[in-house]
């Protein structure tokens, strides 16, 4: 993601494309003018503003580089002279100067100066003593800063909030938001006037969304402007019903803000068609009609090892997954893929008593690829596919689009694995959403996308347990956990399950040698269920799913403890129990897992569902012939487990971190017995 001088730079180059905005001529907001440097040698000029307390941007700097002792110098004496100190150049760098042409530089203050107090920027020779430019800061000069608002207003739908601020150009937070979630069509929502009415904008939530917001209990929520909209532009913020075209609360933007900059990086909408309609704020679907057929792009802010998949509900009714169909879009070095999929299951594409469920391309399921790519483009970030789809392609996999009624939708973005096949998805949506193909008059309801760096957030793992007293270990299954769980413990792609032994994900695992210890497995026990059938396995394979690789990739796989192998050699797996998962509650949005800061909190949140029936036993008993580190997987399905380390003395733990982690978990038999309820 861009730094600070990046960000600021992209801000005074981008240039308006076709949005239906009006604000194809606007100025970018670059922060409080404080004047242009008197040019006294050396070809100084440039314009100079403050971002806030400790930033400022130089706009179209200027110098010939050819001082000898030159640097960006401040001080707080009247006028420039040898008492002052260096400012690093826009690398973070105090080195001499060199030449500059029109060039937007961006400062950062020493950590104990802000702009108070200095009086003065200067280009500075430190060895002949001489001032080649300089710009004074006025006497009570106030740079930039968050402001604070008054709390949204109460007219309903238990919204309230506490203090509004708005912290730069693009960003406002609210904090203590509260909102009970019932009212339907309700969105964050923003526009002109004296106080809020329908002709406003939809402003995604905090995760990019453009959905009806969910229930809030008093928490604090950045909302990010979209497109090119900034808090110039718009007089209030309000929670509004679109459908009863009223609000349920708002609060009033004052004028004359004296604000940061945004640091959103904005990158303009470029478009030939004359649909759009903006999914998320990192994806948008174009298009136009001719005939029988739909020509589609598909404009996505994705990495490069992601995908984007978007299709047609498997209901009539609402937006389902479940017996969609959808093209999933990606980039393998030169190549370009959209590849149709059939969508019956909630996995990954599993053969199942030889039959193929889950995700699955056509192809492997008996019928054609239908999503006919034309042309692609990767440009600032964001990358486009073309592609052509007839509304009905007479394949008996595929679903029948209406040329002149509504059709749900559905889509995704995650990451691809090795073997380029997409993996569970990080977003997709959890509203209806419904669109015509076929819509008179023709509608561009999208903005530019908007680039906004967040902070990473630590894993709660690793989770090492070691105890000479544990000789029996419960395995269930449980949700994935998002970027925080199963990927920031194992640093894998993840499944949308994964393995809990008693009650923890994933955990690590210390297995003294000679000793018998007994896994309890309630992993389901229906091979014809591609979602809910993991039988229990040991194997020297760190990824799992050893039941659907080939007979080739088998011969790799030393297994330890599972699978026992008729005469012919197939192999059988030995520990398939009951059904035993730890479930998101009825209210839960697995979507919002990184926002647990630990993981006691994020598994209180889960309720464990079993089924009737027992556990099955696997029994084992670590010999010589084992290798040090071993792995705990499900039979059916790569990415759901770890390590288990084997050991001639059980280790005593301590909390020990574990590099680019969380500190290890030292976990004691008492621990672990409180957390795996139901056991």
């Amino acid at each position: 993601m861009p730094g600070l001088a990046a960000v600021l730079s992209s801000l005074l180059l981008f240039s308006l494309a076709a949005t239906g905005s009006a604000q194809d001529s606007k100025e970018p907001y670059l922060g409080k003018f404080i004047n242009k440097f008197n040019s006294y040698h050396h070809q100084v000029s440039g314009h100079v503003y403050a971002v806030d307390q400790y930033t400022i941007l130089i706009k179209d700097f200027s110098y010939d580089g050819e001082g000898t002792d030159t640097f960006f110098w401040a001080g707080s004496n009247n006028r420039p002279g040898p008492r002052g100190f260096i400012l690093p150049d826009e690398h973070d760098s105090t080195n001499v100067l060199q030449r500059y042409h029109n060039n937007d530089v961006t400062l950062t203050l020493p950590q104990d100066k802000k702009l108070s107090d200095i009086k003065w920027l200067a280009v500075y020779d430190l060895t002949v003593q001489d001032t080649f430019g300089d710009v004074y800061i006025p006497e009570g000069f106030e740079a930039p800063q968050p402001q604070s608002l008054t709390s949204l207003s109460r007219r309903g739908h238990g919204v309230s909030s506490g203090q509004i601020r708005i912290i730069d150009s693009k960003t406002i937070e609210v904090k203590d938001f509260s909102y009970d979630g019932t009212g339907g069509e309700v969105y964050f929502w923003v526009g002109v006037g004296p106080q809020p009415s329908s002709k406003g904008v939809k402003v995604p939530d905090e995760y990019g969304y453009v959905n009806p917001l969910r229930r809030y209990d008093k928490e604090d929520v950045l909302v990010t402007l979209p497109g090119e909209m900034t808090i110039f532009d718009i007089k209030w913020l309000a929670v509004w019903n679109v459908d009863e075209k009223q609000g349920y609360g708002w609060a009033i933007i004052p004028d004359g803000l004296n604000i940061p900059p945004s640091l959103v990086e904005i990158i303009p909408m470029k478009t030939k068609f004359p649909n759009c309609e903006q999914l998320h704020k990192d994806l948008q679907i174009r298009w136009s009609t001719h005939g029988p057929s739909i020509t589609m792009e598909l404009a996505a802010q994705i990495e490069e090892d992601e995908y984007v998949a978007f299709g047609f509900s498997g209901s009539q009714t609402k937006t389902q997954m479940l017996g969609g169909d959808a093209v999933v879009a990606y980039i393998n070095d030169y190549l370009t893929f959209t590849e149709d999929y059939t969508l019956t299951a909630h996995s990954p594409c599993l053969k199942v008593l030889d039959v193929f469920k889950g995700v699955c391309p056509d192809e492997k399921v008996g019928g054609l690829s239908n999503f006919q790519f034309t042309s692609r483009s990767r440009e600032d970030g964001i990358t486009s596919f073309q592609f052509r789809r007839d509304f009905d392609t007479r394949d008996e996999g595929d679903i029948l689009v209406s040329d002149t009624e509504g059709a749900y939708i559905i889509w995704a973005i995650g990451k691809l694995d090795k073997d380029l096949k997409p993996t569970f998805h990080r977003l997709y949506p959890k509203h209806n959403i419904k669109i015509n193909f076929n819509r008179k008059p023709e509608e561009l309801n999208c903005q530019a996308f908007t680039s906004v760096q967040h902070p990473k957030r630590k894993p709660w793992g690793p989770f090492h347990f070691s105890d000479i007293n544990i000789q029996k270990i419960t395995a269930r299954l449980g949700p994935s956990g998002g970027m925080r769980g199963f990927t920031g413990t194992t640093g894998q792609l993840s499944s949308s399950l994964a393995w809990y032994l008693h009650g923890y994900l994933v955990p690590e695992i210390y297995l003294k040698r000679g000793q018998t210890y007994k896994f309890l497995v309630e992993g389901g026990k229906n091979p014809a269920d591609p979602e809910f059938y993991h039988p229990f396995i040991i194997t020297d394979d760190p990824v799992g799913g050893y039941g659907q690789l080939d007979e080739e990739a088998r011969r790799e796989i030393r297994v330890l403890a599972g699978v026992e192998f008729t005469r012919r050699g197939k192999p059988q797996p030995t520990a398939a129990g009951r059904l035993c998962v730890w479930k998101h509650q009825d209210t839960g949005d697995r979507r919002l897992d990184d926002d647990f800061s630990d993981f006691k909190r994020f598994r209180n949140s889960l309720r464990l569902h079993c089924e009737g029936g027992e556990a099955a036993v696997l029994e084992v008993t670590p010999n010589n012939t084992w290798p040090a580190t071993v792995y705990y997987h499900s039979y059916s399905r790569p990415h759901m487990g770890w390590q288990l380390h084997i050991v001639d003395e059980l280790p005593v733990l301590v909390g020990a971190a574990a590099p680019g982690a969380a500190a290890a978990a030292a976990l004691t038999l008492a621990a672990l017995l409180a957390l795996a309820v139901g056991a």
